[in-house]
């Protein structure tokens, strides 16, 4: 057999084995290209030669309104966001081949053939997804572009271009992504001893790595730096910076993950934990694997800190001025975050998925010594909201460590005004999110016979 035979059978053995990783890979994957690819039509759209022929009047309209730096700041925004779901989805789907990779290892595998067939799963997962996804902006950027004519940031005469452009945006945004993902995902323990790597695969990795844990630090000191000179700038300018600050806080919160949830989960399931045996057991489950539940969280934090920060900014503007901004700004400013926020919990979603399905044997184990459903049912719910509740109490600090300049130089005060319909919103949202995501697949678990899951695990 050769290389690339043994590598392509080892792809296609693990995405038959890990099925439903790979589908939240793909969806994870289809969303990202389909928001890039209606940023980077809409920024043609209203950019460029599009506005050439228009009138003087309308191409000032657009240029008053801001119409192409708000296309470009969503465009970075989307790629980012893109960038950070993509890697956390495939790496966690990587990682919950560990034990696969370290046997194969075992039995021969090189370091190079276990890398090549990781990367052709991550080919197949975002090929498809990325073409999909390219089709489906077209039609996002549409409804889009005729929003703005119909709020008043563009003129009735602008008319909306499909752009091809947006195809080679979205192949290196969701394939090359995806794929470097998992190959950064998979490098490191392709090249362990195998029985290192099976004694890893059963225990998990209790460190951060050499450059993550620096890089994640880096990123919240500078997210705290920038956040101090803004405290210190007008109101137009700490606005325009608070976006840099809220990326800057997110991306230090994935990248130290397991540092960060796992004292904020011992918080939350001190908390949970007075609640019966079912709620102990979820307990101490999340606070055993940080690593594997931070994959979760840190998504979640996303989605709580942007639509914080968001609705923050313009609830307390109108508190305080009796305006929250323009009707067609304030309609962009929040279908942007929707679109992050619905990515975020795409693939919170699909992580916690993830996780459940991986843990379809232990659910089967607790049925053989004589748990209820009830009870295992119980254990996935009160898991569902240790995760909802770390999410929310990272969330809610970063994005008060974000508003904080940006109020206090606009209205004197660092604390946001928020009807309490925001924060219950939100917080019920994030839950029936976990709620859903962890209970669906323990249920389908527990519908099956104990003894058939044992046997085809």
């Amino acid at each position: 057999m050769t290389m690339i035979d043994m590598a392509t059978g080892l792809a296609q053995a693990a995405l038959r084995a890990h099925r439903p990783a790979f589908v939240g890979t793909a969806v994870a994957a289809l969303f990202a290209a389909t928001v890039v690819s209606a940023s980077t039509m809409m920024l043609g759209s209203t950019t460029g030669g599009s506005v050439d022929g228009l009138s003087p009047a309308a191409r000032r309209r657009i240029t008053e309104n801001g119409v192409g730096d708000m296309a470009l700041v969503l465009l970075i925004g989307s790629i980012y966001m893109s960038i950070f779901v993509v890697v956390s989805t495939m790496g966690a789907a990587v990682a919950q081949q560990h034990r696969e990779i370290a046997l194969v290892r075992a039995i021969g595998a090189r370091p190079r053939q276990v890398r090549r067939a990781v990367a052709l799963q991550a080919l197949a997962a975002s090929v498809p997804a990325a073409l999909a996804g390219f089709a489906l902006g077209g039609l996002v950027a549409r409804w889009w572009h005729a929003g703005m004519v119909s709020h008043g940031l563009l003129p009735a005469e602008a008319v909306f271009r499909f752009g091809w452009l947006a195809l080679p945006v979205c192949v290196g945004v969701a394939v090359v992504t995806t794929t470097l993902a998992a190959l950064l995902a998979a490098v490191r323990f392709s090249l362990l001893r195998p029985a290192r790597a099976l004694a890893e695969a059963a225990t998990g990795r209790r460190g951060l790595g050499p450059l993550r844990a620096p890089l994640g630090v880096l990123a919240v000191a500078g997210a705290c730096a920038v956040s101090a000179l803004l405290s210190r700038q007008p109101a137009d300018e700490a606005s325009q910076g608070a976006f840099l600050v809220l990326i800057l806080f997110c991306a230090g919160a994935g990248l130290l993950g397991p540092r960060l949830i796992g004292p904020a989960a011992l918080l939350v399931s001190a908390l949970v934990g007075r609640f019966g045996p079912s709620a102990r057991l979820a307990m101490r489950n999340v606070r055993s694997q940080p690593r594997r539940f931070s994959a979760a969280v840190v998504p979640l934090v996303l989605v709580v800190g942007f639509g914080l920060t968001k609705i923050g900014i313009r609830t307390t503007a109108r508190h305080h001025t009796g305006s929250s901004g323009g009707a067609g700004e304030v309609w962009l400013d929040y279908v942007g975050t929707g679109l992050y926020a619905g990515f975020a919990a795409i693939a919170a979603a699909n992580t916690l998925a993830m996780i459940s399905f991986e843990r379809r044997r232990d659910v089967a184990l607790l049925r053989v010594v004589g748990s209820k459903r009830g009870q295992v049912g119980a254990m996935a719910a009160w898991e569902a909201v240790v995760v909802a509740g770390t999410a929310l109490l990272l969330g809610g600090v970063i994005a008060l460590g974000t508003l904080a300049p940006i109020l206090r130089t606009a209205f004197g005060t660092a604390v946001p005004h928020l009807p309490w319909a925001v924060p219950t919103g939100i917080a019920a949202g994030t839950l029936l999110l976990t709620l859903l995501a962890t209970g669906l697949p323990v249920r389908a678990v527990l519908r099956r016979r104990a003894v058939r899951v044992l046997a085809a695990t």
